[in-house]
């Protein structure tokens, strides 16, 4: 799996780095409004909304990996085009196409990765491949911003599609053709609903606790910056530092995420995540510099690393093998949802309040979270 599966996986995540600092400084150099702005760097998530439950059915009906090269092929190319684009219908069409793309990937390596391990194993393997990924989105953003003072906004488009399409020759090459059990994809060509409907129960509880956890990581990625800059007054760069030192943290505790959920189970490393994030979350507030906010931010950092891969592990464990594309599909559907409502709870909380009462908002969909994956979602590693 480091070839088929880690190795791209680390490369896009390095990609998308690259635009965390670059993509809202060339859109808003088009010459647009803010919301036009605001647009452009939603397309994004807004294609992978739209693309989670197709792309169940194109891999129920061709396989992991043809799903996966489509996707990997769709990003690259989008991103390249990015570089001769000049208006902003343009760019948000090609923002929404590398969501499509990203949908596509993220449910192909999530099968691919449900087929290929068993439950007592599947944590680990699961959780690393969150470290992986964190680890090549803690070092996209620096390069990103270096070669765009260097040689302009458009340059890192680039150097996105260029490492896109080494991830793409990795797959190409290094994914097989059948399924890791050895059976083959692309069998059952009707999509087959179904079979979600013994799940309805228990993809409804999880779902809803994935949902409310989802939007407490992406409320945290939010809050921290903006309350770092508008309420303690913090400079770009100590606001770095903070958001560094907290992705530091998150990369330490992926392997201990993965041993926890294997050998204790799934709930022993879910339920403590959020609730330390959310313990995080409720301490913005009381935060009064550079100092405090840094250790808070770490807090949220080592809670959100106990929760590497946990929410790909829950959703592999339900997941029927006779509608496993199916299931996914709208397991990503839901998680996707969160993680767009996350910085819309944001937004709506503190336009109405503030900054620290919006945080104290999420941290309570946070503990949410916590309690339903705690009472009344099933505890799903089976020991074999």
């Amino acid at each position: 799996m480091v070839a088929a599966v880690y190795l791209p996986a680390l490369l896009l995540s390095f990609c998308n780095g690259l635009l965390v600092p670059t993509l809202p400084l060339f859109a808003s150099d088009l010459g647009v409004s803010l919301g036009m702005v605001g647009l452009v760097l939603a397309a994004e998530a807004l294609g992978t909304l739209l693309a989670d439950l197709p792309a169940g059915l194109l891999l129920n009906r061709f396989g992991d990996k043809v799903v996966m090269v489509l996707g990997v092929g769709l990003v690259a190319g989008s991103v390249l085009l990015l570089v001769p684009a000049r208006g902003v219908a343009v760019v948000i069409l090609l923002r929404l196409t590398a969501g499509v793309g990203q949908a596509l990937w993220g449910l192909s390596r999530h099968a691919f990765l449900t087929q290929a391990t068993r439950s007592g194993r599947r944590g680990r393997a699961i959780s690393a491949f969150g470290g992986v990924a964190r680890a090549g989105a803690l070092l996209g953003p620096a390069v990103g911003g270096g070669v765009a003072a260097l040689f302009g906004l458009r340059a890192p488009f680039l150097v996105y599609g260029a490492v896109a399409l080494a991830a793409l020759v990795v797959v190409l090459f290094a994914v097989p053709a059948t399924a890791p059990g050895g059976g083959e994809r692309g069998a059952l060509k009707r999509p087959n609903y179904l079979a979600l409907k013994a799940f309805t129960g228990v993809l409804t509880t999880a779902g809803t606790a994935q949902l409310m956890a989802q939007m407490l990581r992406a409320g945290r990625r939010v809050l921290v910056p903006l309350y770092a800059s508008h309420v303690l007054g913090l400079d770009v760069g100590a606001v770095g530092v903070v958001l560094s030192a907290s992705a530091f943290a998150d990369m330490t505790l992926f392997y201990a995420a993965g041993q926890l959920m294997d050998r204790m189970g799934r709930k022993f490393a879910i339920v403590p995540s959020f609730v330390v994030q959310a313990l995080g979350l409720a301490l913005v507030p009381v935060t009064q510099g550079f100092g405090s906010l840094l250790v808070v931010a770490l807090l949220m950092g080592f809670g959100n690393g106990l929760s590497s891969g946990t929410m790909m592990t829950l959703g592999a464990d339900l997941a029927p093998p006779e509608a496993l594309g199916e299931f996914l599909g709208v397991w990503r559907l839901i998680g996707d949802a969160g993680v767009s409502g996350g910085p819309l709870l944001v937004g709506v909380v503190a336009e109405a309040l503030d900054l620290g009462l919006a945080s104290v908002a999420v941290a309570v969909v946070g503990l949410g979270a916590a309690a339903m994956f705690a009472f009344r979602v099933p505890e799903t590693l089976r020991r074999t």
